[in-house]
Parts: C-alpha cells; sequence; structure tokens
C-alpha cells in the first residue's frame, strides 16, 4: 500500500472517530465502526486493515478500536 494512501485512510478514520467523539467511549468506536462498515469501499477496509497490520501509525484511540473490530471485508 502506498504511503500516501494509508496517509489518506487515517486521515479519514480520524475524521470521522472525530465526529462521534461527543458520544461516550463505547458508543464512539461503534458509531465509526458502523460508519467505515457502512460507506467504505472492501477495498479501503484492506488496506486500513493491512495498515494495522503494521501498527497502525497516526490514527486516534477511537479509530484504532473500531477499525480493530471491523469485520473482515469479504473477498471480490
Amino acid at each position: 500500500m502506498s504511503h500516501s494512501t494509508a496517509e489518506k485512510l487515517v486521515y479519514m478514520a480520524n475524521q470521522i472517530a472525530t465526529a462521534f467523539a461527543t458520544q461516550k467511549h463505547e458508543a464512539a468506536v461503534a458509531s465509526t465502526r458502523v460508519h467505515i462498515e457502512k460507506f467504505w469501499d472492501p477495498r479501503m477496509r484492506a488496506k486500513i486493515a493491512e495498515h494495522i497490520a503494521h501498527g497502525g501509525e497516526g490514527l486516534s484511540p477511537i479509530a484504532r478500536e473500531a477499525l480493530a473490530g471491523l469485520k473482515a471485508p469479504k473477498a471480490a
């Protein structure tokens, strides 16, 4: 995965997490996870999962926790 792609996905995940950060922590994590599952393309989810597997640098705590609980994207 290109570094710029990872940076963009981290930025997007953090923005989503920030939007839900006013909720209680567990609700913010769940809302972030649901949003990403609903609106991110499976390729995007696969790429962010790869980024997490390599340490997940740059992810906010809410985004990191939400992404750790993502369902694996279905193979195309």
